[in-house]
């Protein structure tokens, strides 16, 4: 499995578990798998065990460990989630508050930040009920990348993957939509497919083949 698609919504009828789906269906079963953060139970909130972990005491709790335990596993992780506020809903940011910490996403040392993540591709398939030209007029795009492509994916080290908006999302043309889902996965799993890893890994097994005669 090279691919860990990760979604926030808690309607598994919704656009962003539909996306999520065919997502998966494109990488292939045995090459991805789907976190639905709602429906596993996820919980977001930063407790007094998070700020003395952040602090430097104590150790992480199973469920922080599972996240990142699944995160190692992978070398492409795709985060597919409705834009809540110009930004990620809160149980995504949850999510990166209490899973991407010091000591597993960064050290740092002194004040001095090196980061950790270097072996992830992160992708981001934000879903967005305003058009691409609202979002960029308002300055909402330039926030977005700053906000979460520099500030969490660089700041932990993780290459920039694609970010494929789906803008009008709340549209009632279900067939331009439709045609927005593929054009979006398809551009995440053609940077999936293109990645050093996967070209690797199709080697080999390509070698692997050949000896098999």
């Amino acid at each position: 499995m090279t691919t860990l698609i990760v979604t926030a919504h808690p309607d598994p009828d919704s656009l962003t578990h539909h996306v999520a789906r065919h997502l998966h269906e494109s990488l292939g079963e045995e090459e991805s798998a789907v976190a639905h953060l709602a429906q596993e139970g996820f919980d977001p909130r930063f407790t007094l065990e998070d700020r003395q972990l952040y602090r430097g005491t104590g150790h992480p709790d199973s469920s922080i460990t599972l996240e990142q335990q699944r995160i190692d596993a992978v070398t492409d992780l795709v985060l597919v989630f409705p834009v809540y506020w110009w930004s990620m809903p809160a149980l995504l940011k949850g999510w990166i508050d209490r899973v991407f910490i010091a000591g597993w996403a960064f050290d740092d040392m002194d004040g001095r930040i090196r980061p950790r993540l270097q072996h992830l591709t992160t992708h981001l398939l934000p879903i967005s009920g305003t058009s691409e030209e609202s979002f960029a007029r308002h300055g909402y795009r330039t926030s977005f990348t700053t906000q979460i492509e520099h500030g969490i994916i660089g700041f932990c080290g993780m290459r920039q993957g694609v970010t494929a908006f789906l803008h009008d999302s709340e549209t009632t043309d279900a067939e331009a939509t439709q045609q927005a889902v593929l054009a979006a996965t398809r551009r995440i799993t053609d940077a999936i497919s293109d990645s050093p890893q996967e070209q690797v890994g199709r080697l080999a097994q390509h070698g692997a083949g050949s000896h098999r005669g």
